[in-house]
């Protein structure tokens, strides 16, 4: 008993609470006795306040729990790494291993395109003579041209009319049915000339899903300087070490400039044009093939490093004849994750298995994504995404019906009805690149002359179009400092005990201490409800 205070009663122990708390207000409860309107009145009160206490601190918790988060924003200002910088030729190549096919595909766009408008184009339209690229060291497998491969005539060009709101509309496009020839549907497009270069699109991925997977393409062909006449970066010439060369499906010959970020000498310290990347490139207007490709130009994108560029999605097209300079600002975006939002830092916990060899992005997550449920519903690959294992890029002679399967799934994903969206996160750290371009007429009247002189001496430059086959294009730093957008929690835990402390001391004008008072009190009200529990079990047991 000198170690533990009794009370004789409940009374006893409220009553010493109550004057001896530091909690303000409930000395009234007991110095009023003989009043007890305020007794009830102060009673009241502070139930109310307990009340609105509890109601602001269950706001206070919904919030913390639905984990909001607040974007800051500062200016950095450091050397950086210059970006990586692809090019491709909008000129795609005609395979000599597929050439017959690609020549017989031509003379069916031909006749399509005579049905639909009555047009007769020229056998000069398709370039039949144009030279194709030769694929060496293949002689184990011969001539794909005369392989069982056959052109299927089951997608011809038609020209539909509906209805819509009492008036005619005309459109173009193609017939897709199933395995079994049902569940039918026309792949139509309002303009004609859309839907001829899907059509044509269509027939050419079941032309090269021909060529072997064991080639690489890029390995043959065109070599750099056949592109690219001239590459300087900050003053100095560009080395073979600086680029790397590959083969994109619908632009052809592409080139990366600094894809790796990890060379000094790429290093940006000033800002301005003359320390940016010059190049002078060869952007022929002869399309190899025309209907695939129907711009002439250099494709340029600026992305990360150790990212695969998704040329058909971003980029901007150079126009050749035209001196373009473009500069570019960085934006560096850091997201949380966990609790505050769904990002992954690289890729390993996305249950997407990427198919791509570079960094992940959203992009080619999605391209996977979309890759492996192909492979799965449709029995083959799209064949402008890389194949997972075991897989092989779709042929409508083995799968009549992947056409019809394929534009069925792409609807879907394009809707976010697949869950390719929901499996692939954004980046938590990622670097944005904001460009803004000017254009001149390149070479002028007057320096056109002795510009192709240099570059008939140099790079053995023989045109003799009026400024139509060449482009220069300086990519540059407009300045090296570089905005951070970080994301915050809106309501950490420090903040979150910060609030309910003042919310606490708001309507009780108490402290920390005080709410050990009241652990004290319930503490002291446990122990003396055993303590009568007790009593009144042994007197029984005396009475007994």
């Amino acid at each position: 008993e000198g170690l533990i205070e009794f009370y004789d009663s409940f009374k006893d122990m409220f009553e010493f609470f109550c004057k001896n708390t530091t909690i303000h207000g409930t000395i009234r409860l007991v110095c009023s006795d003989s009043n007890r309107m305020k007794t009830a009145f102060w009673t009241l009160l502070l139930l109310c306040s307990f009340g609105m206490l509890y109601w602001q601190f269950a706001l206070m918790f919904s919030q913390y729990w639905a984990y909001p988060v607040v974007l800051t924003m500062s200016m950095h200002s450091e050397p950086k790494m210059f970006p990586a910088i692809t090019i491709c030729n909008l000129d795609p190549y005609r395979f000599e291993l597929v050439s017959e096919h690609l020549v017989q595909l031509d003379r069916m766009a031909e006749e399509s395109i005579t049905f639909l408008y009555g047009i007769n184009t020229s056998a000069s339209l398709f370039h039949l003579h144009d030279r194709n690229i030769h694929i060496k060291d293949l002689s184990n497998i011969g001539n794909l041209s005369s392989s069982s491969f056959k052109l299927s005539q089951n997608f011809s060009l038609l020209r539909t009319t509906d209805l819509r709101s009492g008036k005619k509309h005309s459109s173009v496009g193609f017939r897709l049915c199933n395995a079994t020839g049902g569940n039918c549907f026309y792949k139509t497009y309002s303009s004609g000339m859309d839907a001829i270069l899907e059509w044509y699109r269509f027939h050419y991925m079941n032309i090269m899903s021909q060529l072997p997977v064991i080639i690489n393409i890029s390995d043959h062909e065109e070599q750099i300087e056949d592109m690219v006449y001239s590459c300087q970066y900050d003053g100095e010439p560009c080395r073979p070490s600086d680029y790397v060369h590959f083969h994109h499906p619908v632009f052809g010959s592409c080139y990366t400039f600094n894809s790796k970020g990890t060379d000094p000498f790429w290093t940006a310290t000033k800002p301005g044009i003359p320390y940016g990347l010059s190049l002078i490139l060869r952007a022929e207007q002869k399309d190899h093939i025309p209907l695939l490709s129907t711009v002439a130009g250099v494709k340029v994108m600026i992305h990360n490093h150790n990212q695969t560029p998704f040329l058909e999605h971003e980029g901007f097209d150079i126009r050749p004849g035209i001196a373009t300079t473009i500069g570019i600002q960085q934006d560096e975006v850091n997201r949380l994750g966990g609790n505050y939002g769904k990002c992954t830092t690289n890729g390993d916990d996305v249950n997407v298995k990427l198919l791509y060899n570079n960094s992940y992005t959203l992009q080619a997550c999605l391209h996977s994504c979309f890759q492996h449920i192909m492979v799965q519903k449709c029995g083959c690959g799209y064949y402008y995404y890389p194949l997972p294992p075991g897989a092989q890029y779709c042929d409508y002679n083995k799968q009549p019906a992947w056409g019809h399967c394929f534009y069925q799934l792409y609807n879907r994903l394009r809707n976010h009805h697949l869950n390719c969206f929901d499996q692939c996160p954004k980046p938590c750290r990622e670097s944005l690149y904001k460009v803004s371009a000017g254009t001149a007429k390149w070479p002028s009247a007057k320096s056109q002359d002795w510009v192709r002189q240099a570059l008939r001496h140099q790079n053995g430059y023989n045109s003799t179009s009026n400024r139509k086959d060449i482009a220069k294009v300086t990519i540059f730093y407009q300045q090296l400092n570089y905005q951070s957008v970080n994301e915050s929690p809106l309501l950490s835990e420090n903040l979150l005990l910060s609030s309910m402390g003042s919310q606490w001391s708001l309507w009780f004008g108490s402290s920390v201490l005080s709410v050990v008072e009241m652990f004290e009190l319930l503490i002291d009200t446990l122990v003396l409800s055993l303590l009568f529990c007790y009593q009144r079990l042994r007197s029984k047991k005396t009475l007994r």
